[in-house]
């Protein structure tokens, strides 16, 4: 890790991150949870909201794919997701749903404002965001696909997201 050039733990709990928090919406895999988390740690992000059903650590299957990043991102859990992006709302994010809805707009047309900070939301591997939180959203990107499946795994898509937002220049937060 030395030659990598990698921050400790602590050095990247100061480092400045990127103004995004993930939510997860009543997530069921501790693979994707603990993906999420490995993800949130590469692209340095703020924090991440596990909320409903969602995995928490410590678990050993949350630990086999995030591979130490719940030491890193910070986190807390929120039994009812609406009330967490109620939340997120007051403190001035911009609730954006990642889900296939009729008025999505395509992930490349998407552009982050530097003055925003944003609340990116992850459904349930089914039934995908919730339809409460959906009533409730600012926005809502969607993945577009060739394919004959009609969905991505939440951890692909979480990587997709981000490097997408993090390879259009949207920057960390300084003071």
């Amino acid at each position: 890790m030395d030659e990598l050039g990698r921050p400790s733990v602590e050095a990247f709990r100061i480092q400045p991150k990127l103004p995004i928090t993930l939510v997860l919406d009543n997530v069921r895999s501790m693979h994707n949870v603990g993906s999420a988390f490995r993800t949130s740690d590469a692209f340095a992000i703020e924090r991440i909201i596990l909320c409903g059903i969602t995995g928490i650590p410590p678990h050993r299957e949350i630990e086999k794919t995030a591979l130490g990043a719940t030491r890193s991102v910070v986190w807390h859990h929120v039994s009812d997701t609406l009330q967490a992006v109620q939340q997120l709302r007051q403190d001035g994010y911009r609730l954006t749903a990642i889900e296939q809805a009729k008025e999505s707009i395509p992930l490349q047309q998407f552009r982050p404002l530097q003055t925003e900070k944003y609340a990116l939301i992850f459904g349930n591997e089914v039934h995908g965001v919730s339809d409460e939180v959906m009533e409730f959203i600012d926005m809502c990107i969607e993945i577009p696909q060739s394919g004959t499946k009609h969905s991505l795994n939440i951890a692909v898509s979480i990587g997709i997201v981000l490097w997408d937002i993090y390879a259009k220049g949207y920057l960390p937060v300084t003071d």
